[in-house]
């Protein structure tokens, strides 16, 4: 089979379990075997995906060693036709390192995420349970036709597809108002960044009539740079909904409603790395307009720090984890607008090991003790041993500890954003790393350590919630060693157009500065939340307001709130009070009007031959009087 028809079965693979789920009514009614058919689904996804990363990895071998052209290999359909050499946009999928590295993860990730689901949701109702394999097989399918996308046209139909899944699946238990209410947040917070993207490829394509990626990378030098930049701004900005950039980035914790499983779906695999995805893809787009790339740099070092701080204060086990998912994203971002796109999807690929083995192990906590909250927990490491290991490794890899994988990348994007010259970005992002190391072990340490047990019988899970557990941890082990040697060989060739040769690498006292600080931020966990050196309270009090303001989410949801009802519902009364006074008053003036000139003229309709003949009589008088006066 050729690269394409590889690719076309591992994007329609879960779309056939979706239309099988959808149609086959019994089946999805069925429960266990609705995920039994989602599981082949995604299943056979994976496989293709990772046949196609072999059988490329060979072909990208043999080009590097003779210097052959780079390995993309586009097939598509034409959708709408054009008078010239190229359609107005094509369907079908584009091949190349970039695509097939970003499948193999979302395949991976949700296929675990499915088995992992079996017993996770084993009490839900076998209807239920139907639909949520339902959502889960069209959510893979809408990710990886976003990813095998060839132009920005496919891409944005799978971009709102991917919204609707996550809306669905955010919304999962939507008798919960809580769980409502957040699905409605995400649609429509990630909605204002979708209008900039779709206004954004509207105007590229104003100025090149083109959607698809390669030719519009040839097309944008003759593009006037200013106009160039505002086009990149708007496209951005739907980067900036997705992957939760500040200040879109509200919607993200309060996603944490939905099923657990589903997070670590849309955390590691697809909704949020869609934007980080766009950046990447589009690249050599955004190189074009240098302005864009350091507004995403600035942007991105200051939602990473700013997310960090946040995940310094919740007490949800699982909001942790978003806040911290929202901190990796400004990382990757930061990475892509310093110029090191490689290091960017680096840490994409690593950080989806990892956190979806961290949701996936704090999802394990919360099934056995049947609360997100990490001050009712403690010392479950003696109860849950398997499960504290797995999360430990999570917490470890997220934190750069060497040699797990996110070392690897983070050291990478920190040496990217140094070689810049980017000191602020800089800064914060370093800051980053020891309040990530913090935060995430202050989780590990009230979770599993500690002074207080949790209550009940808490325990390891069932082997079918495990395996996927391992199978991640190993991936957070060695997915950094794996994913630079094929981004040396690969990505760092062909992907942007051979903007970097290799990982970004600044030497030895970067290295000892990322690990000092990471071990310095594990430290401090270790005094105040196991040993118990450092009163927690006392350092809360000595960032009183700092500590308030974060809790509080520095405002920003407050904020968002007071313009909804002073602003957004305010112009809805001046909306409504034109449409029913103006609009609606001449609709109905009129037909008044309407009415009563109707009932005066229905008065001459007497039904008497003699009248009408005087009327007749009278009318031809008038014109006979006209015509002589005219």
């Amino acid at each position: 089979m050729s690269f394409t028809a590889i690719a076309a079965l591992v994007v329609l693979a879960p779309f056939a379990a979706a239309l099988v789920l959808g149609v086959c009514v019994p089946i999805r009614r069925s429960g266990r075997l609705a995920g039994v058919v989602a599981l082949i689904g995604s299943g056979t996804a994976l496989v293709a995906a990772v046949s196609l990363v072999t059988r490329l990895w060979r072909a990208v071998t043999v080009a590097v060693a003779f210097g052959a052209e780079p390995i993309r290999e586009s097939g598509t359909v034409t959708w709408l036709p054009q008078i010239g050499p190229e359609p107005l946009v094509s369907v079908g999928v584009l091949v190349d390192p970039l695509s097939t590295g970003m499948a193999v993860l979302v395949t991976l990730v949700a296929f675990l995420v499915q088995l992992y689901s079996l017993a996770y949701l084993a009490d839900e109702p076998p209807a239920s349970l139907g639909r949520y394999y339902l959502y889960q097989s069209l959510f893979a399918f809408a990710m990886l036709g976003l990813v095998f996308a060839p132009n920005f046209v496919q891409m944005f139909v799978f971009w709102e597809l991917v919204g609707l899944c996550s809306y669905l699946l955010i919304g999962f238990w939507y008798d919960r108002p809580a769980a409502a209410a957040a699905a409605v947040k995400a649609f429509w917070v990630t909605k204002l960044g979708d209008v900039g993207f779709l206004v954004g490829i509207v105007l590229l394509w104003g100025a090149t009539g083109l959607f698809a990626f390669g030719p519009l990378v040839r097309a944008v030098a003759a593009v006037e740079p200013g106009y160039l930049a505002l086009c990149m701004f708007l496209i951005y900005l739907g980067a900036v909904g997705k992957s939760a950039q500040f200040p879109l980035h509200v919607w993200l914790p309060d996603a944490m409603e939905g099923p657990t499983p589903v997070s670590a779906l849309i955390h590691a695999a697809t909704m949020v790395t869609a934007g980080v995805y766009l950046v990447t893809r589009a690249y050599p787009l955004f190189l074009a307009a240098p302005g864009v790339l350091t507004l995403i740099a600035w942007v991105g070092a200051f939602t990473a720090l700013l997310a960090a701080t946040l995940a310094l204060v919740q007490g949800d086990l699982k909001r942790v984890l978003a806040y911290s998912t929202v901190s990796q994203l400004g990382y990757m971002m930061a990475g892509l607008g310093a110029g090191a796109p490689v290091a960017g999807f680096f840490h994409l690929l690593t950080h989806g090991a990892f956190k979806a083995l961290l949701f996936l192990a704090a999802g394990a906590v919360i099934h056995a003790v049947g609360t997100n909250d990490m001050f009712r927990m403690g010392r479950l490491a003696g109860a849950m041993p398997k499960t504290a290991i797995a999360f430990a490794i999570g917490a470890l890899a997220l934190a750069g500890i060497p040699p797990l994988s996110g070392f690897f990348s983070k050291e990478a994007i920190l040496a990217g954003v140094w070689q810049a010259g980017l000191v602020g970005p800089f800064l914060m992002l370093a800051a980053t790393v020891g309040l990530t190391a913090f935060y995430m072990f202050r989780a590990f340490f009230l979770t599993f350590g500690g002074r207080r047990a949790a209550e009940g019988h808490p325990h390891d899970p069932p082997p079918v919630m495990m395996a996927p557990l391992w199978v991640l941890a190993v991936g957070a082990i060695g997915a950094g060693v794996l994913a630079t040697e094929w981004l040396h060989l690969s990505l760092a060739q062909f992907v942007v157009e051979r903007v970097e040769e290799e990982l970004p690498h600044a030497g030895g006292w970067l290295t000892a500065l990322s690990v000092i600080l990471a071990l310095l931020g594990i430290g401090g966990a270790v005094l105040v939340y196991q040993a118990g050196t450092v009163s927690a309270a006392a350092l809360r009090a000595a960032f009183g307001p700092l500590a308030r303001a974060a809790e509080r989410g520095y405002g920003l949801d407050a904020a968002y709130a007071a313009i909804y009802r002073r602003v957004i519902l305010g112009l809805a009364r001046v909306v409504g009070w034109f449409d029913r006074y103006l609009v609606d008053g001449l609709v109905n003036v009129a037909s008044a009007w309407t009415l009563r000139a109707g009932t005066t003229l229905r008065a001459i309709q007497t039904g008497r031959a003699q009248d009408y003949l005087y009327g007749v009589a009278v009318g031809f008088l008038l014109l006979v009087l006209l015509w002589r006066a005219w």
